[in-house]
């Protein structure tokens, strides 16, 4: 060979011997084929075969056979982020005429898409009151395609009787996809509960470092394979092999991570709780949450995740209260190694339901940090809002 062609010729190196814990990261576009036929075939390698880097690398199964394992699934698809999952969780199984079910406590981007672009495309939208399973099965008839779930509801923590929510579905030959990402695998099996999807924003708690960007999807019945995989292919949507590594490298240490964070949260929301300026701390693991029953039922754990409502007079002052934080930082999303606080509004994503309490709900994240440094934090926090709340009743008073 000339010397440019060794440039860009790749010699083969031995690996046999070679074994690491570390997955190997396989970048690729192009999938190389040993003749003519094999290429003329390619067509012919199944959901599991390598055809063109789109469609997937040994990087990129690795990761979603450890997903289909751990959802005790048929098959696992890799997305751009948790959202993109839930649109084509939905997307293939449906055309105008159609009806899609969305429980109102969903993602609040799921009820966007669904309101805009569903809608757009001539399929029917409605919403269910995640807890009331007589309000689904008067909504649910045979036109309804999909039914979606997600349990606990974004921000207010609804949880779903998912067997019954199955149940009334199937008899009407819908299918149910649900949203874990508040569970993660480790806490909640969705499809052995009933839902025919399930999926994951990565992009949190199983990657948790804050740092990329994916979603999962997976199908309980091989059925559902080939609708899901066309439609990513027509669509052009692939996740990137370096992204999947380092989701493979946090996996990891998702079971410590999460038992961390459940515990941190715990032993902060024992005394948030009995804070003058709260109202309720929302989170399923409290005997005195609403769905605490079906949650001790259905779920294997608890995340780091829960919401915090205040009294009326503490609502103003919330905001600007936020700027105190030390170690709490101020952001979207969660389930990284910080802990996190996000002010979160409520009414405008509820139509089903109407949500009776204050029109803010502070979300909070528990991350890896010292219980200790958190704990001072919100002492501060909290003793700022009192304040605040204070100085304004002494000048109404005045």
């Amino acid at each position: 060979m000339k010397d440019l062609t060794q440039c860009v010729v790749t010699p083969k190196v031995k690996t046999e011997g070679f074994e690491s814990f570390g997955v190997a990261t396989h970048r690729a576009s192009t999938i190389v084929f040993d003749n003519a036929a094999a290429y003329a075939s390619r067509g012919q390698r199944g959901h599991d075969g390598y055809s063109y880097g789109l469609y997937g690398t040994p990087t990129t199964r690795t990761l979603e056979a450890k997903l289909t394992a751990l959802e005790q699934g048929a098959w696992t698809f890799l997305l751009p982020s948790g959202q993109a999952a839930n649109t084509v969780g939905i997307l293939p199984f449906v055309q105008a005429g159609d009806k899609v079910l969305i429980a109102d406590t969903s993602y609040p981007p799921v009820r966007d898409f669904a309101s805009r672009d569903l809608a757009r495309f001539g399929i029917e939208v409605a919403y269910y009151d995640p807890v009331d399973t007589e309000d689904l099965a008067r909504q649910v008839d045979n036109r309804t395609k999909i039914v979606w779930c997600e349990s606990p509801g974004s921000t207010t923590m609804e949880i779903q009787d998912l067997p019954r929510i199955a149940e009334i579905a199937h008899h009407h030959g819908a299918l149910v996809g649900c949203d874990n990402t508040w569970a993660t695998p480790l806490n909640y099996k969705p499809l052995a509960l009933g839902a025919d999807m399930v999926t994951e924003a990565l992009t949190k708690y199983v990657s948790g470092h804050s740092d990329l960007l994916m979603g999962s999807l997976t199908v309980k019945d091989e059925s559902l394979i080939a609708p899901i995989r066309s439609t990513l292919g027509r669509f052009g949507i692939g996740v990137s092999p370096d992204d999947a590594s380092l989701v493979l490298r946090g996996f990891e240490t998702l079971g410590v991570r999460l038992k961390h964070s459940a515990a941190g949260a715990e032993t902060l929301i024992e005394w948030i709780r009995k804070h003058p300026v709260v109202d309720q701390v929302l989170y399923p693991s409290l005997p005195s949450f609403p769905g605490h029953a079906i949650w001790k039922r259905d779920f294997l754990g608890s995340s780091g995740v829960f919401s915090v409502t205040f009294q009326p007079a503490a609502i103003p002052h919330v905001a600007v209260a936020l700027d105190t934080l030390k170690t709490f930082a101020i952001g979207a999303s969660w389930g990284g190694t910080r802990s996190l606080m996000a002010p979160m509004p409520i009414k405008h994503y509820r139509s089903a339901t109407q949500w009776d309490g204050e029109d803010l709900i502070l979300r909070v994240s528990v991350g890896l940090e010292d219980p200790d440094d958190l704990m001072t934090d919100i002492e501060t926090f909290f003793a700022d809002i009192a304040d605040r709340s204070a100085q304004t009743e002494t000048r109404k008073a005045g």
